[in-house]
């Protein structure tokens, strides 16, 4: 579903800023796999997703999306095949609009916008019906302005809004980590549900390694804008913390020193 075939890039070329932040990067994902991607600062990881979604162009290197060579693509054009969650429950959704139009929005992406009437029942109905299975009791408050919800309500409703149309590729980049730890457990089952539910094909970027041992089938390690390790499911289960700590040492040839990371 998603394939990154040799991706480089450097930001500040010339200058004293000069960043090598993909360094021939290379990664499959199957249909419906669930790979979590941690590493230390720097490591590459925002980097890689921000490549697939078209945040900028890689330097070299080719991205395909169920086959499909999306590497000339604009941003706004891959819009149709992603969905996309970010660190800031603030990012994704319009704040001064309801939860309602939000939703609406979501369903319309990348569809032509014309004149007809804008939100019809059945479709208010399908809406509360996703909202409930968040139980949180937004499905009462459709009217009400997202920028009134809290992180954690924003969130989740940010994760519905990512899957409402089955993207081909949903990108979850530390989507809990401006979180406190009971609401980032909920909006983090809340993500499993949703990817199971929808049989998605997810990347998700998370600074807790605890976290990236539990959630998904696989898991990447980057350093220095390359993946050193990949961990398929049946590894994963036999992990601890300190496994993937001494795993990141021996194939980066030095110690994470990253204390989100190390006190997450």
């Amino acid at each position: 579903m998603l394939e990154i075939r040799e991706l480089y890039k450097t930001f500040n070329i010339g200058t004293i800023n000069e960043k090598h932040a993909l360094n021939g990067v290379s990664l499959k994902l199957n249909p419906g796999d669930f790979v979590t991607v941690i590493g230390g600062n720097g490591a590459g990881k925002s980097t890689m997703l921000n490549a697939v979604a078209g945040v900028w162009p890689a330097d070299s290197g080719m991205i395909l999306i169920d086959g499909e060579d999306i590497s000339g693509k604009s941003e706004y054009q891959r819009a149709k095949f992603l969905g996309r969650v970010f660190q800031d429950p603030m990012i994704g959704t319009a704040a001064d609009m309801s939860i309602l139009e939000n939703l609406a929005l979501a369903a319309r992406r990348g569809q032509r916008r014309g004149l007809r009437m804008g939100v019809t029942r059945a479709e208010i109905s399908k809406y509360k019906e996703a909202l409930y299975s968040l139980g949180l009791g937004l499905e009462e408050r459709l009217t009400t302005k997202v920028g009134l919800l809290s992180g954690g309500q924003r969130q989740a409703l940010t994760l519905l809004m990512a899957t409402i149309q089955r993207p081909k590729l949903l990108l979850l980049d530390e989507h809990t980590a401006a979180l406190d730890p009971k609401t980032a457990a909920k909006v983090l089952s809340l993500t499993r549900q949703l990817v199971n539910e929808n049989k998605l094909t997810a990347l998700m970027v998370t600074h807790n390694m605890k976290d990236a041992l539990q959630y998904g089938n696989r898991t990447v390690m980057m350093s220095d804008g390359r993946i050193i390790v990949d961990i398929d499911r049946e590894n994963k289960m036999r992990l601890k913390v300190d496994d993937l700590l001494r795993l990141f040492e021996t194939h980066s040839g030095s110690a994470l020193v990253n204390d989100r990371m190390l006190l997450g």
